[in-house]
């Protein structure tokens, strides 16, 4: 007999679940979904997930083979940690902060992770900021028997480029899937609104979606502001729009808030905004969709239009989205550093499984596995969480990243344009000014609200303080702040990621 002990998540094939493993289709969804994971488990065990279609992390206790068993989703959408004590227990569950409520936990600071921290700007691989506490990686399952861990890996992305079909053919195959994804990411009774950027995936998932209001979050500053942008596209689909006006006071009293409640640090400016989007929806909603996904798996960045060039190089460098710093410079840096620890190391398994692909291959499949993980899905899932806000992303599902995984990479990136299969197919549903405008990201004015010293004096007094200097050598971070604030822009990130990692640190490690 399999029971439940924790579960996060929302499983969109459970009609069909039901039928197949015999459970009443009528009970409530946190039951339903319970029922479901246990009877599954029992029927297919450890290839139970090649069922389930959705977002999920738990784990049960096997009372008939007395063990514990965990399951993280393919995609990594809902965040599973487990520890193990002196005396050989397993500590586990979906939050970080449960894991340290219990017994024989202690709390230690795994500084190494500072290395990694400062390249990528989030927490990236299995490692944590808590010395001990591992991530269950994304498509990997866990058991802990008779004091003997084991942890296998049960789904792999993988790539078989299908030359037979043309861009429209390929449109057609992407719209018709998310159709069919769309009566299933809601049932009847539920509520539920979409944030709405100015982006082709955002406009995407509202114009198929049946959601009567779509929120966004905008700024003072115009070059910056999404928000104009997206109330065209809610009048144009006649649905009602609310902004949450983001000021720079509100931006930076959160950042302590927000680093606690993402257990992790993380350096993403756009972090801050989402918290505040979130906290600004929840009054009105409990239910938000949203794009996540659409870029990693149809080449949504702009960076991606260079793979070609960068070729067999890319397995000496790219190690995501983000890459902020380089070694040398973390070596001036740090007061602890470890040339034997680099993040290329954290994907040297991902070139090892894409080898002989097409660079453009490489890099999202680097980004699906690194960067969704540890940046976006983090995100999304402790700020929506602590808002009390739940988000569904329907662009996020094996069925979708299954199209990407079969269309070659000239239908996704050309010199010309990103995204070009998944733009045709949002173009049946949107004007083509929309679905092909120009990706600007999740752009932030933290590069100017960072220079203001209406803003930054607690940055300053973090980069001067006692706590700074036990990571870091003071003039060498003052150095970086005094440039940016100086006029040199692209250093705002590095000083972000100081930064948020100081906040972070107070308040786990000296607040608590």
């Amino acid at each position: 007999m399999a029971e439940i002990k924790e579960y996060r998540g929302h499983i969109r094939n459970w009609r069909e679940l039901c039928s197949e493993l015999g459970l009443d289709a009528g009970l409530p969804r946190e039951k339903r979904e319970t029922a479901i994971i246990e009877a599954a488990y029992e029927k297919w065990g450890r290839e139970m997930a090649d069922h389930i279609y959705g977002m999920f992390a738990f784990y049960l206790w096997d009372e008939k083979n007395s063990k514990i068993f965990a399951m993280r989703d393919q995609f990594g959408t809902k965040p599973f940690y487990y520890y193990i004590t002196k005396d050989n227990r397993l500590l586990c569950g979906t939050m970080i902060r449960g894991i340290m409520e219990q017994e024989g936990f202690v709390k230690e600071l795994n500084e190494k992770m500072l290395q990694i921290y400062m390249t990528l700007t989030y927490v990236a691989g299995e490692d944590t900021f808590f010395k001990g506490v591992k991530k269950l990686m994304p498509g990997h399952w866990l058991e802990f028997s008779d004091g003997k861990l084991e942890i296998g890996r049960y789904w792999t992305p993988t790539f078989a480029p299908d030359k037979s079909k043309n861009v429209e053919q390929w449109a057609d195959e992407i719209h018709s899937t998310l159709k069919h994804i769309f009566t299933e990411v809601k049932e009847e009774g539920e509520t539920v609104e979409s944030f709405l950027s100015g982006g082709v995936d955002s406009s995407y998932v509202l114009a198929m979606s049946d959601a009567k209001r779509a929120d966004s979050c905008g700024y003072d500053e115009e070059r910056f502001d999404e928000s104009r942008v997206a109330a065209k596209t809610a009048e144009l689909l006649g649905v009602e729009h609310s902004v949450a006006n983001i000021q720079p006071k509100d931006y930076f009293d959160i950042v302590p808030y927000v680093m606690y409640n993402m257990e992790q640090p993380l350096g993403d400016a756009s972090a801050i905004v989402f918290t505040l989007g979130c906290l600004a929806t929840a009054k009105h909603t409990k239910i938000c969709y949203s794009g996540e996904g659409a870029d990693e798996f149809f080449g949504g960045y702009n960076m991606y239009r260079n793979a070609e060039r960068y070729g067999d190089n890319l397995k000496t460098f790219y190690v995501g989205n983000t890459n902020i710093m380089k070694e040398d410079e973390k070596q001036r840096i740090l007061k602890h550093y470890d040339p034997d620890y680099l993040p290329i190391d954290l994907v040297k398994y991902i070139y090892d499984e894409t080898e002989g692909l097409d660079p453009l291959t490489k890099m999202s499949d680097v980004d699906i596995q690194i960067w969704l993980e540890g940046d976006i899905y983090l995100n999304v899932d402790k700020m929506s969480t602590a808002a009390g806000l739940e988000i569904r992303m329907p662009l996020t599902d094996r069925r979708i990243f299954d199209i990407a995984s079969r269309m070659p990479s000239e239908y996704k990136v050309t010199e010309e344009q990103n995204k070009v299969a998944f733009r045709t197919a949002a173009a049946k549903v949107l004007p083509e000014e929309i679905a092909f405008r120009k990706k600007l990201g999740f752009i932030v004015p933290i590069r100017i609200w960072l220079a203001d010293e209406r803003y930054n004096a607690d940055v300053r007094a973090k980069f001067g303080s006692d706590m700074a200097a036990q990571f870091f050598d003071l003039d060498e971070i003052n150095a970086i702040f005094n440039d940016y604030v100086g006029g040199n822009s692209d250093n705002w990130r590095k000083v972000w990621t100081i930064y948020t990692f100081l906040v972070w640190y107070e308040e786990y490690f000296v607040k608590r």
